[in-house]
């Protein structure tokens, strides 16, 4: 009787618990302009407060041109961290009109620690740790998505 109480109790956290998943999340393409060429993404759409929230947490892998797009609607200046993240990322923070102001690079998976840009953006693109490096994007370059006025997305 107590393990079918606790098979309940987990059960019903987890159906509470705001994950999430991959097939819950809108999902387009982004271009980056960068000085090398054009730099093409596979991207999930994190939009509404859950799915910003939750992220890219607990994933163990990601294909090498996939990302995931924070889309907060209107600008704002996020708090990002790596909690419960199992991979490197790196977060390039852009404004509304699809520049990159800053990006952080290899964000260490599970670390606590804020990130953020010191000011208002209207997005964050995530992507693999050291994929912007070697793809040559640089803060100044333009995303070409949608969320931010383009035909992209």
């Amino acid at each position: 009787m107590k393990q079918i109480i606790t098979s309940i109790g987990v059960g019903l956290l987890l159906a509470l618990s705001p994950i999430a998943t991959a097939q819950d999340l809108e999902t387009g393409t982004l271009t980056i302009e960068t000085e090398a060429g054009p730099q093409t993404f596979d991207i999930e759409i994190a939009d509404d407060r859950e799915e910003i929230s939750y992220g890219l947490m607990n994933r163990e892998s990601m294909p090498e041109n996939a990302g995931m797009l924070f889309d907060f609607a209107q600008p704002r200046e996020p708090a990002m961290w790596m909690k419960n993240t199992l991979i490197p990322l790196d977060m390039l923070f852009i404004t509304s009109d699809g520049t990159i102001q800053m990006i952080a690079r290899n964000a260490q998976p599970g670390s606590l620690r804020t990130i953020s840009p010191g000011m208002p953006v209207k997005g964050v693109l995530e992507i693999n740790g050291g994929r912007a490096a070697e793809l040559g994007i640089k803060p100044g370059d333009t995303v070409d998505h949608s969320i931010f006025g383009s035909d992209d997305g």
